[in-house]
């Protein structure tokens, strides 16, 4: 939930509320009462579900609140992981020196954990024969050894065949 939608002490304009207490035992009261309540204890009234009938609120220190909601989207934040999507692209008629750098860029690519896309450019009469990159695509599948999930298979799409290929998930 964003702190835009929580409303706060004066904020909060129902009659009635419902008041969770910090021991979980749950009281209806008339919102001027559970706010004198937060004053004694120096504390804001918060609340935190106002779809509910009557709306829930709790008493707490709403700095301290914001602060750990804050701390909890940056550490989920952190365990974000980007995948980013490499493309590597080739010739039908692509030498074996090259087919064998281009399979070991691929690999790296996997290992760091990035998507990768291979893709296959014909030009001219290539076009005719694209059974030829479909036999590239298969050769680079043999080199990188099953490091890989295949997304998706090799197909054409205009002058270009490509498939794409994760990593596998490391345990």
């Amino acid at each position: 939930m964003a702190d835009r939608d929580l409303r706060i002490n004066e904020h909060i304009r129902v009659r009635e509320v419902r008041l969770i207490k910090e021991s979980g035992d749950q009281t209806v009261l008339s919102t001027s009462e559970a706010l004198a309540l937060a004053r004694d204890q120096g504390l804001d009234l918060v609340e935190v579900a106002p779809q509910a009938q009557p709306p829930v609120v709790k008493i707490m220190n709403y700095g301290k609140f914001k602060f750990e909601n804050e701390k909890k989207n940056r550490e989920a934040k952190k365990k974000q992981k980007l995948l980013k999507l490499k493309e590597i692209r080739m010739q039908p008629k692509i030498d074996d020196h090259d087919l064998d750098f281009k399979s070991k860029h691929i690999k790296e690519f996997l290992n760091e954990g990035n998507k990768v896309k291979v893709t296959i450019r014909f030009k001219g009469r290539e076009l005719a024969h694209t059974e030829l990159g479909k036999v590239v695509l298969d050769n680079v599948l043999a080199r990188i050894e099953g490091e890989y999930i295949l997304d998706k298979p090799p197909i054409m799409e205009g002058k270009f065949m490509s498939m794409m290929l994760s990593p596998k998930a490391k345990k």
